[in-house]
């Protein structure tokens, strides 16, 4: 059995510095509302005794969640950007 060749993805240049900036924005965007996240003095993130609250760690889950798949969206960007590139 002949197994068929396989033609690796290309990405254009406009999606794949769409991919990176997404990636950027993501680490801006989350890094700054764990930030805030941490810093909040409304009662919701911690109860009275300084202790973090579901809220905190719901909202704290969906940051990381988000960051680590704006990361890996940003890094298929950034493989794309670099082998336009070497192919130029």
């Amino acid at each position: 059995m002949q197994t068929p060749t396989q033609t690796p993805a290309v990405l254009t240049r406009p999606v794949s510095w769409f991919l990176l900036a997404f990636g950027v924005w993501s680490w801006v965007i989350w890094v700054t509302f764990v930030k805030n996240l941490w810093k909040d003095g409304s009662g919701l993130a911690f109860d009275d005794a300084g202790d973090p609250t579901a809220y905190f760690w719901v909202h704290l889950t969906l940051a990381i969640t988000s960051f680590l798949l704006g990361t890996a969206v940003g890094l298929v960007g950034l493989r794309g950007v670099r082998a336009l590139r070497r192919s130029s």
